[in-house]
């Protein structure tokens, strides 16, 4: 049986869509082929490294990919995780079923590193929450 494809985007794929990515692989791998993607890539942020390396995830050979790569693929879901990537998705055939999950961008908070990281960890935690609706 073939596996669920999934698609995760959001601006830069550097965090949200970074972290969600690796969650849905680790926790449901088995059923999900996951891929995630940015209208605007950028490169992964260590913050999103450091916070999954926390749950034993470790996402640091993952780039960012533009979601361009991914044109014309069949996706069973595509979930965009900020509101950018869900006005600038590009359509896909009416099978796919779109999600969008707002998410703040942990990337935006300033200040002290442990700051920084706590806003990873809360976007994270409540991703890990929102995909486990996904496949459980």
């Amino acid at each position: 049986m073939p596996k669920t494809r999934v698609l995760i985007l959001c601006t830069g794929n550097s965090a949200r869509s970074q972290m969600a990515e690796a969650l849905l692989r680790h926790d449901a791998g088995d059923r999900f082929e996951v891929f995630s993607a940015g209208t605007k890539p950028t490169q992964v942020r260590p913050e999103a490294i450091v916070v999954m390396s926390e749950l034993g995830i470790d996402i640091s050979g993952q780039r960012s990919k533009s979601m361009d790569e991914f044109a014309g693929q069949r996706f069973d879901y595509v979930v965009t995780v900020c509101d950018h990537a869900r006005d600038n998705c590009p359509v896909f055939p009416a099978a796919t079923t779109r999600i969008h999950w707002s998410f703040e961008d942990p990337a935006a908070v300033e200040g002290p590193e442990e700051r920084r990281l706590a806003a990873f960890r809360h976007v994270r935690d409540g991703m890990r929450g929102r995909l486990r609706g996904l496949h459980e």
